[in-house]
């Protein structure tokens, strides 16, 4: 008796060992061995192993395979194969069956090779939870708050009580703030007392996502307690302040991103209309064969896209450049002070540079590809995201315009643009090279035209009719500041874009578009030499 005894002892010890070996699941061959045991408490370890470790898409793919019972491991020992597990919809019918971990596939000899990984009521129910609260557990903070996110509303009391427990864990800010959140919603919809509610409602009034306004609808269309149906309309009007707030910021950006694109299309204007005083109708068509250099360099460089957009910045400047010196040397020095027969030759030249992108290009519009690290958005809040090409935009402008007033204040051309714009005979009175400078400054201007289309072709299609679109806006942008000036053409530039964009919402972009250029004509009438006037006796004069 003694003997069995002891034999007995023996058995569960060796039961309660083996037990205890194989809930504790550390990869993925004791992940499958614990799936195949009888008892629930493996089983249950697994899942928790395989949430925590595996990336969500093959948690995902696992877990909902052996929920549907389309999970199976291999089970002929004598193969290399045996308890590697399987997915398949229906294994006496298919001829190959997909494996679990990757997209390896097994032709099928045998269904009786392959054995079905059980699951019971009890465990189709743990599944489902793990499968909605998937990556709460995961190493990863970003995957937790992606989990977390993806749970934002729900009102499943196991999902709750996962998100609670998860919460005692949590060290991560930004995870227990959505928790906080998650929890928030379901207290607010669903608290057992009224103080409760409101208090949830309360923490509610400190988020900003898109469930916080639908949270707070549903309670105002259901809720009979006045107190809760107070505190709901206060949170509410709360959500809706920080709303406008932030459409008011997200418009601001805009426009400053528009503003940007102003000032980069007429700041090259505003060098050579303020210099030289010619009518330059070929601007826009400058800016084109900025945006086609850039379409040239990324179709030489199709792997390196972001280095392809770099190197255009110089490419264009120094490819419109020489165009614009060829332009002036060959037609404009022959025209100076006749203005009208200037607008007619730089028309004339617009007409013939289109006609020649269409003859190399096709009429076709080209599409210039973007960066990854200029894809997607910087996302401040959830009711605030700031666009990273637009962002990328603004910040070109300033640098841009930082360089070009470099250029103009602190080296010799710069100075020899200055005297010449404002007193060309006492220029050359003081033996400056006024042709050589002309030259010169036409073509920095039309560098930077050039340059200004490389940052429109991260914002549009490049096609041989993209400079008309620009041509009215530079020179409404160079007049409005004030011919010959930098600043002037930073300020109206901007301040265009400000106002446009603030029209938009309630007058249309068309609309919007006529109100600006009525605006302009009204300004003009009582400034005729704009917000900030050219200074000098020519311009006096």
């Amino acid at each position: 008796m003694k003997i069995i005894t002891q034999l007995l002892k023996a058995v569960v010890f060796l039961i309660l060992s083996t037990h205890v070996a194989l809930a504790n699941v550390s990869d993925r061959e004791s992940f499958t061995q614990a799936l195949i045991a009888k008892n629930n408490p493996q089983k249950e370890a697994a899942m928790a192993w395989i949430v925590a470790h595996e990336p969500n898409a093959i948690a995902k793919s696992v877990l909902t395979a052996w929920l549907q019972g389309d999970l199976y491991y291999f089970n002929d020992k004598q193969s290399e194969r045996y308890q590697a597990l399987y997915v398949s919809t229906d294994i006496k019918k298919a001829q190959e069956a997909k494996s679990a971990w990757s997209e390896e596939t097994l032709a099928i000899e045998s269904s009786r090779q392959f054995k079905k990984i059980r699951v019971n009521n009890k465990l189709r129910g743990l599944i489902r939870l793990e499968i909605a609260s998937l990556g709460l557990s995961h190493q990863e903070a970003s995957v937790r708050l992606n989990a977390v996110s993806a749970l934002l509303g729900q009102s499943d009391d196991a999902v709750m009580a996962r998100l609670q427990q998860r919460i005692q864990l949590e060290t991560d800010d930004d995870v227990l703030a959505m928790l906080r959140l998650a929890l928030a919603i379901d207290h607010a919809l669903v608290g057992e007392t009224p103080a409760e509610r409101i208090s949830a409602i309360g923490t509610l009034s400190d988020y900003k996502q898109a469930v916080v306004l639908q949270t707070l609808n549903s309670i105002l269309n259901t809720e009979k307690d006045d107190t809760v149906l107070t505190a709901a309309q206060r949170a509410l009007a709360s959500y809706q302040q920080s709303q406008q707030l932030y459409s008011g910021v997200e418009t601001v950006f805009f426009g400053l991103s528009l503003g940007s694109v102003l000032v980069l299309a007429g700041i090259g204007l505003a060098i050579t209309f303020g210099v030289m005083g010619v009518i330059n109708m070929a601007h826009g068509e400058l800016i084109m064969i900025g945006a086609y250099t850039t379409y040239v360099m990324q179709q030489l460089m199709p792997n390196q896209i972001g280095l392809a957009l770099i190197l255009s910045i110089p490419m264009a400047f120094i490819v419109s450049g020489l165009v614009g010196i060829v332009i002036e040397r060959s037609v404009i020095r022959h025209l100076y002070g006749r203005p009208l027969e200037t607008l007619l030759a730089t028309f004339g030249i617009s007409l013939i540079l289109q006609q020649a992108v269409r003859s190399i290009f096709s009429p076709l519009n080209r599409s210039v590809s973007t960066p990854d690290w200029m894809s997607g958005a910087l996302e401040v809040n959830p009711m605030l995201s700031l666009t990273y090409n637009r962002l990328y935009i603004i910040l070109f402008c300033v640098m841009v315009f930082i360089g070009l007033v470099m250029v103009l204040k602190k080296t010799p051309l710069g100075l020899q643009v200055r005297a010449v714009s404002q007193n060309r005979a006492m220029a050359r009175a003081m033996g400056i090279r006024s042709e050589r400078v002309d030259a010169l400054t036409f073509g920095l201007g039309s560098g930077v035209a050039g340059v200004a289309g490389v940052a429109l072709s991260q914002l549009t299609n490049v096609g041989p009719n993209m400079g008309q679109a620009y041509i009215i806006d530079s020179f409404m942008v160079v007049v409005f500041g004030g011919v010959g000036n930098l600043w002037g053409t930073l300020v109206a530039g901007l301040s265009l874009g400000l106002f446009n964009k603030i029209l938009e919402p309630w007058a249309g972009a068309v609309l919007a578009k006529i109100l600006v250029l009525v605006f302009i004509i009204l300004f003009i009438q009582k400034r005729p030499r704009g917000l900030f006037p050219q200074r000098g006796r020519a311009a006096e004069g």
